[in-house]
C-alpha cells in the first residue's frame, strides 16, 4: 500500500505512513480526476473509481495509522459526500511538516501550538473571504456590466491583518500555549458562522440553483445537469422559480442501470426501484391500485435486533439440533408476520435494511411486494404523504402504522439490458412530488459507482452551499489567500527577531512556513492534474502569484486563469482569454466542507504525532511535563 516509500523506523513511523498513504489522494484532486480500477479478489469483479475514499474502502489496511485515516475520511464522507481527497492530502502534507519540525528539534508542544494557530488563521480567512448569497444575487443582476473582481467579494467587515489576527487568536490558547482541541472521528454538521452584515436582511435576494450548481460542479457537467433537473422537478409542485429553498437532498434517490448509454441518464418524479422477475409479477398485479403500505426501519427478519438491544446475560440454550430449532423459530415468526400483514391488508412493504430471499418469496405468494434497501429519508417522506408510521419490527405493525394512497407503475422492463431479469417500477404517493429518482446509466457496468459518486458529490455540494448560505472562491484562490496570510505572519515574526526569546513560541514562524508549504503543494498538485503544468511549472506559477499579491488585489481573477487556460470548449468553465464577450464562469468551493476537511486533517496529524511520541519515548503520567505534551481526546 505504501508503494516505494521508505519507512525509517528510527523516526515517527505513524507520520511517515500517513504521508505515504496521502499519495493515494493525488489522482482524485481537482476537476480532472483520474479513474482507477479496483478488483475484488473474491468475486473477480472490477470497478472504476475516482474518489480516494473508494480506494481506501477496498484496501486491506494492516496498520493502525491506516485504520485511523480510513475512519476519519469515512466519517467525513458520510456527512459531506465530498472533500475526502483534500482531507487526506493535507493530512499527508502536514504530517511531513510535523516530521520536518521534529528533525529540526522543535518540541511537540510548539508544533501543536503553532499549527493550531495557523489553522485558526486559515479558518478566519475562510470566514472573512466567504461570498454571501446576497453578493451572488447582486452579481447576477450586474452580468451586463461585469466587474473583474466579482470572483472575490468580501463581507463589509474589514479583513484583519495577519499579525493582528495572530494576537487576537491567543485568547484561544490555554496556559501551555496550546489550542484547546477536541479530536473526534465522529462528525456532525455545525452551523457555519458567516461573517456578513448582509445576512441581517430578512428577505435577501437569492441566486438561482443553476448558477450555484454550475460554480460547484467542479468539472462534473452531467452530474450538475441532473442536480439542476432535480431542483426543477421539486419546485414544480409550488409553481415557483427555482430558488434555494426547493432543493431537498433528503428526498433524492439514485437508481443505476447498466447496459444503457450514459446519455440516457434522467430524473424521474417518484421512487424508482429495481425488482426481480418474481417481484415484478406482484408489481404487475398491484399496478394502478391504491395500496396500503408498511414501513420497516431496519432488517425484515426474525433475528434482527436494533442497535440499542442487549441480550440477557448468563442465558445458555441447550438443544440437540440447533439448526432445526432455528428453522422452527424462523417459520413461526414468518407465519406471525404474514398473518399480521394479511389482517391489515398490506400490499407493499418498504424496508430500509435487508430482506432474506425466503421472506420475499413468502410475501410474493400472498401478492405482497417487499422492497429492501430504501433510504430512511425516503421512508420518512412516504410516511409524511401516506400517514404510515415506520416501525423497527414487523410484529409491531398495527392499523395505526399502515399508510394508504400509494401507487405502483411499471416504468421500464430491463430484461434485455440486465444479466438477470429485472423491472423498474415507480412508487409514488399523492402530494409527494418532491421525491425524485436520478437514473444513472452506463454501458460500462464498472463505471456506475463512479457516476453515482459524482452525482452525490454535486448534490451535496449544493446542499451544503444552501445550508451555509455562502461560498468560497474556488480554483485554489482560498488556499492562496491562506498562504498569503500565513506568510505575512512569518515575515512579521522574522521582523521581531530581537523579541523572539520572549515569544511564547519562538518556532512559530518555522512551523507556519512549513504549514503554508503544504497548501502550496496542494494547489500545485491540482494544477498538475489539469494536464497543463509540470510540478515545477505549477510551483513556479504559484510563487509568482504570491509575489504579485500585494501589487493587485484581484488575485481571484488572475490566479483562476492558471487553472482555466487551455480548457476544452465544452468544459464547465472556459478561459476568459478565449473570448472577450463571455467572461469565465465562477468556480466556488463549500465553506463548511473545506473548514471541516482542513480541521480534521490537522487533528488526524496531531493524533498520530502524539501516538508516535508515546510509542517512541513513553509517558509518565505523574509528571506535569507529560501532561503538557498531550491533548485530551
Amino acid at each position: 500500500m505504501l508503494g516505494s516509500t521508505i519507512i525509517n523506523h528510527r523516526q515517527h513511523v505513524g507520520l511517515q505512513k500517513l504521508s505515504a498513504m496521502a499519495g493515494l489522494s493525488h489522482s482524485s484532486l481537482g476537476p480532472n480526476k483520474k479513474f482507477r480500477i479496483i478488483q475484488d479478489d473474491s468475486s473477480g469483479e472490477s470497478a472504476l473509481v475516482c474518489l480516494c475514499f473508494r480506494i481506501f474502502e477496498n484496501l486491506e489496511l494492516t496498520c493502525a495509522t491506516g485504520q485511523l485515516a480510513f475512519e476519519t475520511i469515512q466519517a467525513h464522507q458520510k456527512v459531506y459526500h465530498t472533500g475526502s481527497g483534500c482531507l487526506l492530502f493535507l493530512a499527508g502534507a502536514w504530517s511531513r511538516a510535523a516530521l520536518e519540525c521534529l528533525q529540526r528539534g522543535i518540541s511537540i508542544v510548539h508544533i501543536i501550538s503553532a499549527m493550531s494557530e495557523g489553522m485558526d488563521i486559515c479558518l478566519d480567512v475562510c470566514r472573512k473571504y466567504s461570498i454571501s448569497f446576497e453578493v451572488l444575487g447582486m452579481e447576477q443582476l450586474e452580468k451586463s456590466t461585469p466587474s473583474p473582481d466579482l470572483g472575490l467579494q468580501m463581507s463589509k467587515e474589514p479583513v484583519v491583518e495577519a499579525a493582528q489576527a495572530s494576537c487576537n487568536l491567543k485568547q484561544t490558547l490555554n496556559s501551555s500555549g496550546q489550542r484547546k482541541i477536541k479530536l473526534s472521528r465522529h462528525f456532525y454538521e455545525a452551523e457555519s458562522k458567516i461573517v456578513s452584515t448582509a445576512l441581517q436582511n430578512p428577505q435577501p435576494k437569492l441566486p438561482d440553483i443553476a448558477h450555484i450548481a454550475e460554480g460547484l460542479s467542479h468539472g462534473c457537467v452531467n452530474a450538475k445537469n441532473l442536480v439542476v433537473e432535480v431542483s426543477r422537478i421539486q419546485s414544480k409542485n409550488y409553481q415557483q422559480e427555482i430558488i434555494c429553498s426547493t432543493f431537498d437532498v433528503t428526498k433524492i434517490m439514485t437508481c443505476v442501470l447498466p447496459g444503457l448509454p450514459e446519455e440516457a441518464a434522467c430524473v424521474i418524479p417518484g421512487c424508482i426501484v429495481l425488482l426481480s422477475a418474481e417481484q415484478a409479477s406482484v408489481a404487475h398485479h398491484l399496478r394502478e391500485q391504491l395500496l396500503k403500505v408498511a414501513l420497516i426501519n431496519g432488517d425484515l427478519s426474525g433475528t434482527y435486533c436494533h442497535l440499542g438491544f442487549k441480550r440477557p446475560s448468563g442465558v445458555q440454550r441447550v438443544s440437540e439440533d440447533t439448526d432445526l430449532l432455528h428453522l422452527n423459530k424462523e417459520e413461526a415468526w414468518m407465519e406471525k408476520v404474514v398473518t399480521i400483514l394479511l389482517n391489515l391488508e398490506v400490499n407493499l412493504i418498504l424496508v430500509s435494511g435487508l430482506v432474506s430471499k425466503s421472506v420475499i418469496q413468502r410475501c410474493s405468494r400472498h401478492q405482497i411486494l417487499v422492497v429492501e434497501k430504501v433510504k430512511v429519508s425516503v421512508l420518512k417522506a412516504l410516511a409524511d404523504s401516506t400517514g404510515a408510521v415506520p416501525v423497527t419490527y414487523a410484529t409491531q405493525l398495527s392499523k395505526h402504522c399502515v399508510g394508504a394512497g400509494v401507487k405502483i407503475a411499471i416504468w421500464r422492463d430491463l430484461s434485455s439490458y440486465e444479466r438477470q431479469p429485472s423491472t423498474a417500477v415507480n412508487i409514488s404517493a399523492g402530494g409527494n412530488s418532491e421525491l425524485v429518482t436520478v437514473i444513472l446509466t452506463s454501458c460500462v457496468e464498472g463505471k456506475l459507482q463512479a457516476l453515482e459518486d459524482q452525482f452525490w458529490g454535486c448534490a451535496y455540494r449544493l446542499h451544503h452551499a444552501l445550508k451555509d448560505r455562502a461560498l468560497l472562491p474556488g480554483s485554489g484562490v482560498t488556499e492562496m489567500l491562506c498562504i498569503h496570510h500565513l506568510q505575512k505572519l512569518v515575515e512579521w515574526d522574522s521582523a521581531q527577531t530581537a523579541k523572539a526569546e520572549t515569544e511564547a513560541n519562538p518556532y512559530r514562524g518555522v512551523v507556519l512556513h512549513l504549514m503554508a508549504e503544504g497548501l502550496i503543494d496542494y494547489i500545485s498538485t491540482v494544477m498538475v492534474n489539469t494536464g497543463k503544468f509540470s510540478k515545477v511549472q505549477a510551483r513556479t506559477a504559484v510563487s509568482q502569484q504570491l509575489q504579485d499579491f500585494n501589487k493587485s488585489v484581484d488575485i481571484a481573477a488572475k490566479f483562476s486563469q492558471l487553472f482555466l487556460e487551455g480548457e476544452k470548449e465544452d468544459s464547465v468553465v472556459s478561459s476568459p482569454m478565449k473570448s472577450t464577450e463571455a467572461p469565465a464562469a465562477k468556480v466556488y468551493d463549500n465553506l463548511s466542507v473545506k473548514q471541516e476537511a482542513w480541521s480534521q486533517a490537522l487533528d488526524l496529524v496531531f493524533l498520530v504525532l502524539q501516538t508516535d511520541a508515546e510509542v517512541i519515548t513513553g509517558i509518565d503520567k505523574a509528571t506535569d511535563a507529560a501532561q503538557e505534551n498531550l491533548m485530551l481526546l
